[in-house]
């Protein structure tokens, strides 16, 4: 059935703005000349909107280039000045808080350990608002630049209820937790008003981050896969992010690999994080008989295992032989990890059938150099031949802070969506709205 095209005037402007915008921010330095044929947008239109927004302090000059023999050409850029972002990544070890400028430009950073208070929910909700407190206080940017502030979280989040993000974090204790409404009321005195607050599953901030600045640039179809702790997910198709009102990316971390199996930190057992996940790995290697001190933080545990399994001077390929300074076993856990991991990623390649696998996070980075040619390996002889061999798998390019940057690309991408223009300070967020029918509905059942 065809629906009625309530399209305005206002939608319209918004739309060529954000479609100037997003051009340039991407592929610029470019000129107006240029931008009509990127856009599809008529001359007229790119001068309208080039107008305003350089009006607004948002676009600028980026110098001239000179052109076919006509006049010199005036390159446009966006200013980066325009507006700050703040992005959260609350971490298996600590909360990470960072400042950027409108292109992603570092401009403070806060560092906070969990320590005893763990993932109680005070104790995570008073570190992200001390963090967000320490860089404002380090960069000072203009109140009426900051266009936002995204978190990155365990857990699923579900959007749908008026109290705006709930996040439902099995395995760190979370059962229904109204974070954004704790965060506004928490961060008010810190915040200037109309500042708006988005919280996501961090498997999603990070693949956003890799697909907006990384590694996942210019593909349709990828899976971005965070490894730390524990493992999850970002499934894109068709160039979309998977998720929505519940917002999970994937929880491929907890797909079954091992029937009664290793219980999961989540309760259940056989996940593949009981065997991927670097909580995990730890643990195997320690009932293998490591002798770890007794709380050493699981980062420090991972680098001595790889330093077991391969000592300075032995050839760091999966596979390679060694020497007598091997750790037989060390290097044993590591190789049934990459096995692990190969054969849950086969599970994502068969049924997603990405073109490009990512892996990032602190403990898929710090491992990928020893084990990505056996991943790769086990991915394919686990998966179907026919998408096996159409995918490429790679490790992350952002680094291990790439959460934190895709948590700030969330209100990066609302102010995109808004056409280059920042929430108004009396805007209340919106609550989505069902469909007539399913109030009828749902009034029947309940007679």
């Amino acid at each position: 059935m065809a629906m009625p095209n309530r399209r305005t005037v206002r939608d319209l402007r918004r739309d060529n703005r954000t479609a100037v915008l997003q051009r340039l921010y991407f592929d610029g330095p470019t000129s107006r000349q240029a931008l009509g044929p990127a856009t599809g947008l008529s001359s007229g239109s790119i001068s309208n909107v080039v107008t305003e927004l350089a009006a607004e302090g948002v676009l600028e000059d980026a110098g001239v280039v000179d052109s076919d023999g006509g006049r010199p050409r005036t390159l446009l850029r966006v200013a980066r000045d325009s507006g700050h972002l703040i992005g959260v990544d609350v971490g298996e070890t600590r909360v990470r808080v960072e400042l950027f400028d409108l292109v992603m430009s570092e401009l403070a950073r806060a560092e906070l350990p969990l320590e005893t208070g763990g993932y109680d929910v005070d104790h995570i909700v008073g570190l992200i608002r001390d963090g967000v407190a320490a860089v404002l206080r380090d960069a000072a940017p203009a109140p009426e630049r900051l266009l936002g502030i995204g978190v990155g979280v365990p857990g699923i989040v579900d959007r749908s209820g008026a109290e705006g993000a709930v996040v439902h974090g099995q395995t760190i204790g979370w059962d229904a937790v109204p974070l954004e409404a704790l965060l506004r009321t928490a961060l008010a005195a810190e915040l200037p008003p109309g500042v708006r607050l988005f919280v996501e599953n961090g498997a999603k901030t990070l693949g956003q981050a890799e697909m907006w600045f990384g590694g996942g640039r210019g593909a349709e179809n990828a899976v971005i896969v965070l490894f730390g702790s524990g493992v999850g997910a970002c499934i894109v198709s068709d160039g979309q992010i998977y998720g929505g009102a519940h917002s999970s990316a994937a929880e491929w971390g907890h797909t079954t690999v091992h029937v009664r199996g290793r219980r999961c930190r989540c309760g259940a057992p056989g996940c593949l994080e009981a065997y991927a996940g670097a909580e995990a790995l730890v643990a195997r290697w320690r009932e293998a008989g490591a002798a770890l001190p007794d709380g050493v933080e699981e980062e420090a545990a991972v680098s001595a295992l790889v330093t077991a399994a391969y000592p300075a001077g032995v050839d760091q390929e999966a596979g390679g032989a060694g020497g007598s300074d091997v750790d037989p076993v060390a290097r044993a856990v590591l190789d049934e990890t990459a096995e692990y991991l190969g054969a849950g990623l086969s599970d994502l390649i068969n049924l997603y059938n990405p073109e490009r696998i990512l892996i990032g996070g602190w403990a898929g980075l710090q491992l990928g150099p020893y084990i990505l040619e056996s991943v790769r390996a086990h991915a394919t002889a686990y998966a179907l031949r026919h998408p096996a061999e159409r995918v490429t798998i790679e490790l992350g390019r952002l680094g291990p802070d790439a959460v934190t940057v895709g948590a700030a690309t969330l209100p990066l991408a609302d102010f995109f969506a808004r056409g280059g223009r920042r929430a108004p300070a009396d805007e209340t967020p919106a609550v989505p709205e069902q469909p007539g029918w399913r109030a009828s509905v749902e009034e029947r059942a309940a007679r």
